[in-house]
């Protein structure tokens, strides 16, 4: 039986992927037959993930996406393991919360750096890989995924630093969408609104979930197994002539009042 995903034996790098998230992302792409380099700072919760997913189809990579050394390293590395690169789901992000009137230049500079210089290094890197390949005649598409929010979109409150990368982020993928296109490959991004993770646990107050709550029309939060399929579908050969979009994947947040 044909493929429907086209994923299978494909390569691709996701960041941010020792837990939530990233980890859903990660087995789902496991699941369709593609092979993961994984990517996080953090060695020994990579190394529990790795041990408990248990797959050929996954290498572990730890790495700082806001080092430029790194990055280009960890690229080197998932080509040097599985031969070939097709693709990278840009999803390492952080959160570190204050009012704007009250946040540090050291605050707001933590989230920009691995939020969006984070991205730009890990797109511009995997970018360049799959420029070569194009360059070499490889007729494979590339496909990269930047994961945005939906305080990307409408603005956040006290996440002034947050709203900024992940806005950011709206700008690169245009940009490398309409430069990159010429050597088929596509950029798209997710608005993720709020998902059940570790990271959304550390300023999950109840004033939190009641505000936000009353303003998703599907009434709840969404669990990270939701937003993977959705995600992985810019990866996917259903999604060959899509290039330079944000879909919102958020209840129904967008579009609430």
């Amino acid at each position: 039986m044909t493929d429907p995903f086209g994923l299978e034996g494909r390569t691709y790098i996701v960041t941010g992927g020792a837990q939530g998230v990233g980890r859903a992302l990660a087995e789902f792409g496991i699941e369709k037959g593609a092979k993961i380099a994984l990517v996080d700072i953090n060695a020994e919760a990579l190394e529990q993930v790795a041990d408990e997913i248990d797959s050929p189809n996954l290498h572990c990579i730890s790495a700082n996406v806001a080092d430029e050394t790194e990055v280009n390293a960890l690229v080197s590395e998932t080509l040097g393991h599985f031969g070939d690169l097709h693709g990278l789901i840009n999803n390492a992000g952080i959160v570190r919360a204050a009012m704007a009137h009250e946040m540090s230049l050291e605050t707001w500079q933590q989230v920009i750096d691995v939020n969006l210089t984070g991205a730009f290094l890990c797109l511009r890197a995997v970018g360049q890989a799959l420029i070569e390949k194009a360059g070499n005649g490889d007729a494979a598409p590339g496909r990269i995924v930047n994961i945005s929010s939906d305080a990307g979109r409408r603005g956040t409150i006290g996440q002034i630093n947050y709203g900024a990368a992940k806005s950011g982020v709206l700008g690169l993928t245009m940009s490398a969408a309409r430069e990159w296109a010429r050597h088929n490959i596509t950029v798209n991004s997710i608005c993720y609104g709020v998902v059940e993770t570790p990271m959304t646990d550390t300023i999950r107050a109840e004033k939190f979930r009641d505000r936000y709550l009353k303003q998703i029309p599907l009434g709840r939060f969404a669990g990270s197994e939701e937003v993977a399929p959705a995600t992985w579908f810019f990866l996917t050969d259903a999604a060959s002539y899509v290039t330079g979009q944000h879909l919102s994947v958020d209840g129904g947040f967008h579009i609430a009042t």
